[in-house]
């Protein structure tokens, strides 16, 4: 049925006391996690369809002969031949661990950690704040002066998740410290490393030191605290102990004059624990890092090893997924959008781009209207709203020009090589566009992953292909369901343009302050009445959600709900037909409540606390207590649980 999932609802919960519970209930009580997922929910399902998908797709490429499918199916051919995995055992590493083992000085220690910089983070878009490597390193628009691409660096350097795992001293986190220092003997010890206890418990200890030098989450979100330009001549005064001439050598990156360093503290820490920490510690981190790096591509031992510490201990995830569905996400991330194009072609048709940018236009016209009926905002600050709703570039879909891989070596035996010359590739491409015009139409995401994305400093949206199917996008059900699931999405993302981060953003994408100071009070005043709303909620005992930590979400949230009604009510004037006795406005909230219905297992419900922007799935769909036009309709009362009085519902845009 092409629609709202009626079997989801569950009629002995109030809508008003746990609105959640009320759209997905009887779901949540029937589904089971999959043993090879940590959680399922929309996303996940979505996830699930498009590698089913996609692992046809790239099977078609076995057989073909033009040389982007050859690249293709050779990489998917090379991940899923583990007989020949098993046959090599250790000997693709043996290279980098031969590399490690010749580092005789600190200068050495330097090139080498350099050469190990890769584009795996993305600091302005929150797409990863995370890398095992020393460093990461994402390039970007500037976001002051005049427009140009520069090198942004990130902390790194730990394999755990977040520098929460490190210092937390509570119970919880000391059981994953005992297991993460047990992972890290036992993958030692698997690569052939003498003394592999004694150097796990160094590794760890040097680990531990590093996060105490890194930031917050929280602080690593504020783009004001990350926005630091360095000039290269300053490295050495400002972070001394490691040898940046040589780093930046090793990195590809000795002429580039300017970078912006994301977190200054752990930049600086960092590089004085290169100079102050043995030799032989940092080399034994470093063969660590590889084999943890590596393990996925090496024989099943490794694999399992790796898996049943990443996934299953830090997750909560049974079993290790199917190895074609490995294969699928390794070959998609590094040929992304060589394996988009032929997901596009075939299952994302014009006709259904053209219905979705309809829709955008209606969202960004309330969004307008929306910011024209703001009683508090002063005439000036309003006009330089509308000056910046009017510059977003909304992309659908897909890029306007397709990346080509040429020059990419890519053979069917050769699983680990693959992933390591495509992390080279894409680092070199990065790379490469420092010495290019800022590119402001730039599609960022893979056009088959479930997620969409604001690009402040571009001034853009992104949607790509695979989140536009149903139950977020289905062009054969009534239009109030796409605005209630798919329409709050993309007003979300239009509201990051105007939440506590991208308000800082101009109609360029330069970072400067366009408010009056009395409206950014006012601003601020409701965001942190939002802090303290989503402060109170408690998904596990004694854990709760840290409201500033997901306080850009929760705007957006919030203001994209807001204009995704309004956009309902001015697509449909009057009363949309009703849908199995249900009006236009059930519809289109219980559209949004069951867009985030979820399943989470504890583990990584855990995690997601600590190193989510984003507050779990529940409360997100809670969201509708600060919206008017949600409590008639579900005759919500005072006595219930999520009823907030009129002067209590926060409203931002």
């Amino acid at each position: 049925m092409h629609g709202l999932d009626l079997a989801a609802i569950n009629p002995d919960v109030r809508p008003g006391d746990d609105f959640f519970q009320y759209a997905n209930g009887r779901w949540l009580a029937l589904t089971k996690i999959p043993p090879d997922r940590s959680s399922l929910g929309v996303f996940d399902q979505l996830t699930e369809l498009t590698t089913k998908r996609l692992a046809e797709l790239i099977r078609a490429t076995l057989t073909a002969s033009t040389p982007s499918a050859r690249q293709i199916g050779d990489y998917y051919s090379a991940f899923m031949d583990e007989a020949a995995i098993e046959r090599l055992g250790l000997q693709p590493l043996q290279p980098t661990l031969e590399r490690i083992e010749a580092i005789g000085d600190r200068r050495q220690l330097a090139r080498y950690l350099g050469s190990t910089l890769r584009a795996d983070v993305d600091v302005l878009n929150n797409t990863e704040l995370h890398t095992a490597n020393f460093l990461g390193v994402w390039v970007a628009k500037s976001l002051t002066g005049p427009p140009r691409n520069l090198p942004f660096l990130l902390q790194g350097g730990l394999v755990m998740p977040d520098r929460d795992y490190y210092l937390d001293t509570g119970e919880h986190m000391a059981h994953v410290r005992q297991v993460y220092q047990q992972y890290v003997t036992e993958l030692l010890r698997l690569g052939s490393t003498p003394d592999a206890e004694a150097l796990a418990a160094k590794v760890l200890a040097l680990e531990e030191r590093i996060a105490r030098t890194h930031e917050s989450l929280t602080d690593s979100e504020d783009v004001l605290k990350g926005n630091n330009l360095w000039m290269r001549a300053e490295f050495a005064q400002r972070a001394p102990g490691l040898d940046w001439d040589d780093f930046f050598a090793g990195a590809g990156l000795a002429e580039q004059r300017q970078f912006v360093v994301w977190q200054p503290s752990a930049v600086t820490g960092m590089a004085a624990l290169v100079g102050s920490e043995p030799l032989p510690t940092w080399k034994a981190w470093l063969r660590f890092h590889a084999l943890d790096h590596a393990a996925p591509y090496l024989p099943h031992a490794f694999v399992a090893l790796h898996f049943g510490f990443h996934e299953k201990e830090l997750s909560g995830t049974p079993e290790l997924p199917e190895r074609w569905k490995r294969a699928v996400d390794a070959t998609s991330a590094a040929l992304r959008d060589a394996v988009g194009q032929l997901y596009v072609q075939r299952y994302f048709p014009p006709a259904e781009k053209a219905q979705v940018e309809a829709l955008v236009h209606n969202l960004l016209a309330a969004f307008r209207t929306r910011i024209d009926r703001l009683q508090w905002m002063t005439p000036a600050t309003r006009a330089r709203a509308k000056e910046k709703l009017a510059a977003l570039r909304v992309s659908i879909g897909y890029p306007q020009t397709w990346r080509s891989y040429a020059g990419l070596e890519v053979k069917p035996d050769e699983a680990l090589a693959n992933e390591e010359r495509a992390e080279l590739f894409e680092y070199r491409y990065r790379l490469g566009q420092l010495h290019r015009p800022v590119d402001r139409s730039e599609f960022v995401m893979p056009a088959q992953l479930v997620n969409a994305v604001n690009l402040p400093a571009l001034v853009g949206l992104n949607f790509p292909a695979a989140i536009l199917q149903p139950p977020f996008f289905d062009p054969q059900r009534p239009a109030v369901m796409n605005y209630g699931a798919i329409g709050a999405i993309i007003g979300h993302e239009i509201s990051h343009s105007f939440d506590d981060q991208g308000a800082l953003f101009d109609a360029e994408g330069q970072l400067h302050n366009w408010w009056t100071p009395q409206d950014f009070a006012h601003f601020r005043a409701a965001a942190a009445q939002l802090v303290q709303q989503f402060d109170h909620y408690q998904p596990l005992p004694g854990v709760f959600v840290h409201g500033q930590q997901t306080l850009s979400e929760d705007i957006a949230d919030l203001a994209g709900l807001s204009a995704a009604y309004d956009a309902y009510r001015l697509a449909l004037p009057g009363e949309a037909p009703a849908w199995h006795g249900l009006s236009g406005d059930k519809q289109f909230f219980l559209s949004f409540a069951q867009s985030w219905r979820q399943k989470v297992r504890e583990a990584r419900l855990r995690q997601s606390i600590i190193t989510d922007g984003h507050a779990p799935a529940q409360y997100r769909a809670d969201t509708v207590r600060n919206i008017d036009a949600w409590y008639g309709p579900f005759d919500v009362q005072p006595h219930q649980d999520l009823y907030l009085a009129p002067e209590a519902r926060v409203r931002i845009w």
